[in-house]
């Protein structure tokens, strides 16, 4: 969330700001437009309020002296008492619509952010590897897609994940769910012990305050699953439940910087995707990840952000995936990010790149939703930290790229080396 102060002293620069994210920047009017009103019912509320006690301190000493206020003193106290309460009602009435406004503004971008209203715009900095060449000499056989190569080696089931559950569903079976579990458990090593992160087991049902507070709601409801009941709603994403351990607590800057990992299921209604990647398991209901999050000082996120790039950049050259890295324009970026990476690798039976980790400095954006700050020294006033968040990686697709970069003649799939001693196999068999 941004401040109410940025959007009144730096109206300019908000606005500049979400003209380059493609948003509408008209709302800033109508925030400014409340906001004054509010500040107006403040003021005169804190005048009748210093006006009631001084007559009131005057009544006082007039009965302490054995005199009676008069009655149109009485009468005109009465009308103060109910103006202030009238005015109170109307500050918390302003107050509603103010913070349901701001809560549908994004973050801003970065200066640093590359201008463009849409992924077209998005920039590659760098390529990792030779995706040509990865596992498979396209001269000596056809290289499937992963819906074949999964098929043929009986470790998906499509139609049977369909008859559970519907469409975008799947199970893995076999050698198939022996990788999925190898690749989780390698990396939640690889972050916990390497990277410096610490592992949480979270829960993937959590209350509004929670999705409110990371920037899934309310924007973004359509693409949540909802328990109506007890609106309770099944996470996206760990960033969700991460982004609130620290929820309105004010941490000793000695704590900082904090480093979480996490495994957890996904759920994601994919609506805005109707139509799109419907075979295979590239966008699906339900999905693994593992979800690298910091929690910063404000002058060392940009820094921290780098370093979480770098930590998923391990992940891929550690399973010699070739990939590539994007900077997200500003029409790109989600939500609450002011900066944001991809992380894309090669799927050669697909011929396609495939993001499997978005890492973003949303800054002090979910802070301030959360109520997140720290005290940066003895005495001094809490400031709202900065917070950041990067897939480590996002499975399915890194089982896409694991299938179709190491498919071989036979019909078997080697293993990367990193994951032999987490699977127990070095190799599927072929059909």
């Amino acid at each position: 969330m941004l401040s109410i102060e940025q959007i009144r002293n730096e109206t300019d620069t908000v606005r500049a700001a979400l003209i380059r994210r493609a948003e509408d920047e008209d709302c800033l009017d109508d925030i400014l437009t409340l906001d004054a009103r509010r500040r107006v019912a403040i003021t005169e509320g804190d005048e009748l309020r210093a006006r009631r006690n001084l007559v009131s301190r005057e009544i006082g000493q007039a009965r302490s002296q054995g005199s009676q206020p008069a009655d149109n003193v009485i009468a005109e106290m009465r009308e103060v008492g109910q103006r202030i309460s009238a005015l109170e009602d109307e500050v918390r009435e302003l107050d509603s619509r103010i913070n349901d406004a701001m809560m549908a503004l994004p973050n801003l971008p970065d200066a640093s952010v590359p201008d463009g209203t849409d992924e077209t715009a998005n920039v590659v900095l760098r390529h990792w590897g030779e995706p040509a060449s990865i596992g498979i000499e396209h001269g000596d056989f056809e290289a499937l897609p992963h819906w074949d190569i999964a098929e043929r080696l009986g470790i998906i089931d499509f139609q049977r994940g369909v008859k559970l559950s519907g469409s975008r569903f799947y199970t893995l079976n076999g050698y198939g769910a022996r990788l999925e579990r190898a690749i989780i458990s390698w990396m939640l090593d690889l972050h916990g012990g390497e990277h410096g992160y610490t592992e949480m087991a979270l829960p993937i049902i959590v209350r509004r305050e929670t999705m409110e507070g990371s920037g899934n709601l309310p924007l973004f409801a359509d693409n949540l699953y909802h328990d109506e009941e007890d609106d309770l709603w099944l996470i996206p994403t760990a960033e969700v439940p991460v982004t609130n351990l620290h929820r309105d607590e004010i941490l000793d800057a000695g704590q900082l910087p904090m480093y979480y990992v996490a495994h957890t299921p996904c759920f994601r209604r994919e609506k805005a995707a109707a139509g799109r990647d419907t075979r295979g398991i590239k966008r699906v209901h339900q999905f693994n990840k593992v979800e690298m999050y910091k929690f910063v000082e404000p002058d060392t996120s940009f820094d921290e952000l780098e370093s979480l790039l770098g930590n998923a950049e391990t992940v891929c050259q550690r399973l010699n995936l070739p990939y590539r890295i994007l900077q997200l324009c500003a029409g790109d970026i989600s939500f609450p990010s002011a900066k944001s990476y991809d992380v894309e690798v090669w799927a050669a039976g697909s011929q396609e790149w495939l993001e499997v980790s978005s890492c973003s400095n949303c800054t002090d954006f979910q802070a301030r939703r959360a109520n997140i700050r720290y005290r940066p020294g003895v005495g001094e006033r809490p400031r709202f930290v900065h917070t950041l968040n990067g897939s480590g990686l996002a499975l399915p697709r890194v089982i896409i790229a694991i299938l179709e970069n190491n498919q071989q003649p036979d019909g078997s799939v080697v293993i990367p080396e990193a994951l032999r001693p987490y699977t127990g196999f070095d190799v599927i068999p072929g059909p």
